[in-house]
């Protein structure tokens, strides 16, 4: 099994719940989709990074392991791409009792579930209408896909929290309906945490629009919180 892998590097976490924590960062190459917003457009080209075999990759992430790192966390690109690698390669991690991480936009429910059994935290990400990330045509199936996502990592027991970015196009009514579908499908006791990210640096909302998305999540899930990137105010990768 080959996995092809665009960086691997040590930084401050700078989105989500785990914010501020030391985090071995192992990027993977490829992605399908194209979110106007996205900041690391240089690693979604599926031939972009450099292949590894699976021990060449682990042995990678043994050398750039430094002390005190929080946890390792898999991003992207997307990488249920290879989701088949990243399944290895989190249990490699894991055998070292180091605490996995998953970011991923969850487009396909069962290639989460395959890298689910090997993963400790979970990031569920949902895309609004106005990311860009598919066409309307589309949409609906990710969204359900994204679901079943969430609703295998909470029946899993595993740290679970949802992230949505959102922009100045961002319709309100239409964020209403997914936080809707979100908390029809599970109960605000199994997550732990619910953030909305701002963009930064395009489109960015305004505080107005912010905490009117605050408001409408806060009634679902009072512990809400608006976190933009934070490693970006900080210079880091």
């Amino acid at each position: 099994m080959k996995v092809r892998l665009f960086e691997i590097f040590t930084s401050v976490e700078g989105e989500g719940i785990l914010y501020g924590t030391k985090t071995l960062f192992v990027r993977l190459a490829g992605c399908p989709f194209t979110c106007f917003y996205c900041d690391t457009k240089e690693s979604l080209p599926l031939d972009s990074g450099t292949e590894y075999n699976l021990d060449e990759a682990c042995n990678l992430i043994d050398s750039n392991l430094i002390k005190q790192t929080y946890k390792v966390n898999f991003t992207g690109g997307d990488p249920l791409l290879q989701y088949q690698a990243v399944a290895e390669l989190a249990k490699h991690v894991q055998s070292k009792k180091i605490p996995t991480y998953l970011e991923s936009s969850c487009f396909d429910s069962k290639k989460f579930d395959h890298v689910l059994p090997f993963i400790d935290i979970v990031k569920i990400e949902f895309k609004t209408k106005d990311s860009e990330f598919v066409d309307s045509e589309h949409y609906e199936k990710l969204i359900t896909n994204a679901i079943e996502c969430l609703k295998s990592s909470v029946s899993t027991k595993k740290i679970t929290y949802i992230k949505i970015v959102v922009s100045s196009k961002t319709n309100l009514n239409d964020f209403t309906n997914l936080v809707t579908t979100i908390f029809n499908s599970i109960s605000k006791n199994q997550i732990n945490g619910f953030v909305i990210q701002p963009t930064y640096g395009i489109a960015e909302p305004s505080l107005d629009l912010l905490l009117e998305m605050y408001d409408t999540v806060y009634p679902f899930y009072n512990e809400v919180k608006v976190v933009p990137q934070l490693h970006k105010f900080m210079g880091a990768p």
